[in-house]
């Protein structure tokens, strides 16, 4: 099973992040309040949680959410700038909330067949993506029913080989005696990754009870995302059912991170909330360096379908800080001669305040 949680580089490098970094943050003014440190996130996505083995097979990713209003001195600027230009620039700085996050993450995609050394022609490229972003987070009105929750992150890493994306697969699928995918040296080759990632989300009002029988409230959102690792545009919403409901936006996505994105107070704020979602979204999809190939050299590639609509359902669980969700998807036909649809599982772990 390829669950990363032995994938090295990634654990020593937030390790040296968290240790080195975090005296950095500014400090309030209130020198009373306790020190804040932000939320610590995890999130792990699988195709073995949903009985399958192929296609986008493995993605990990470790992130760091900043209390509000709290950065880094010398990304200060680049913060100030991009909340110049969020779209809501009609609502006064006194009433957004900022936050600044950090993540290192890595994915794998391999085709269906392991023990095939030679290149398969009709699957998709054998592929791996290492990388580190930065994002910043702006919620406007945060104290009141209706809001928006604006994202944008900018991912730098490397495609190929040097992304480690045998070496890790093999390390676990050794560890838990599962037979290894053999034709890694087919793989995509080489490449200097860059992504810029853009989402909105949209609060439309406070959960509506209904009728005695929990909660119920809806989330539409929307997405772009430029660079030669992936180029699309995205459209959807999530529905949300249960006890509690938090007023945030929804079940966690990969540029979030996991984090629920308001504080919990532990004066004010509901002790737990349990709940189900659902979440549907368009996504038209202009480049996939990991169906398309390389960008600057010859590599195997496969006819990349346009339109992809992904579908989601799961729980969640939050127990004052600690927030817990469990999702299974379902990704329709990328490629001509994808014989299947893609399903995998997510787990995303966060805690708020850990110290």
């Amino acid at each position: 099973m390829r669950i990363l949680l032995l994938n090295c580089p990634i654990i020593a490098a937030l390790c040296f992040f968290l240790n080195a970094g975090s005296p950095a943050i500014a400090q309030s003014d209130n020198s009373e309040k306790p020190l804040d440190a932000g939320t610590f996130s995890f999130q792990l996505e699988n195709d073995l949680f949903s009985g399958t083995d192929r296609h986008y097979t493995n993605g990990i990713r470790l992130s760091w959410l900043s209390p509000n209003g709290q950065t880094f001195e010398p990304l200060a600027l680049a913060r100030d700038f991009l909340e110049s230009v969020a779209l809501d620039d009609d609502v006064p700085d006194s009433k957004k909330a900022v936050r600044l996050g950090f993540s290192l993450g890595q994915e794998m995609y391999t085709p269906k067949e392991r023990h095939n050394t030679e290149l398969i022609l009709d699957d998709r490229p054998y592929g791996a993506w290492l990388y580190g972003a930065v994002s910043l987070h702006t919620i406007s009105n945060p104290d009141a029913s209706v809001k928006t929750l604006e994202s944008i992150e900018l991912a730098l890493g490397v495609v190929g080989p040097a992304a480690m994306g045998e070496q890790a697969q093999d390390m676990v699928h050794e560890a838990r005696l599962i037979e290894t995918f053999e034709g890694w040296d087919n793989q995509i080759r080489n490449e200097p990754g860059i992504a810029l990632h853009y989402e909105r989300k949209w609060r439309l009002g406070d959960p509506r009870d209904l009728f005695g029988l929990g909660e119920f409230d809806a989330i539409p959102h929307a997405g772009l995302s430029l660079g030669n690792v992936s180029t699309h545009a995205n459209l959807g919403g999530a529905l949300r059912w249960g006890w509690n409901l938090p007023h945030n936006f929804g079940p966690p996505t990969l540029i979030q991170g996991g984090a629920p994105f308001l504080s919990w107070n532990r004066d004010t704020d509901k002790a737990y909330s349990v709940f189900l979602f659902t979440t549907a979204q368009a996504k038209y999809v202009a480049r996939n360096i990991f169906l398309d190939g390389n960008t600057f050299r010859d590599s195997h590639s496969v006819s990349r379908r346009p339109w992809v609509a992904d579908f989601s359902a799961g729980a969640s669980i939050l127990a004052g800080s600690v927030n817990i969700s469990y999702t299974t998807a379902l990704r329709t036909r990328e490629f001509d001669g994808q014989d299947n649809n893609s399903r995998f599982g997510s787990l995303s772990i966060s805690m708020q305040n850990p110290f």
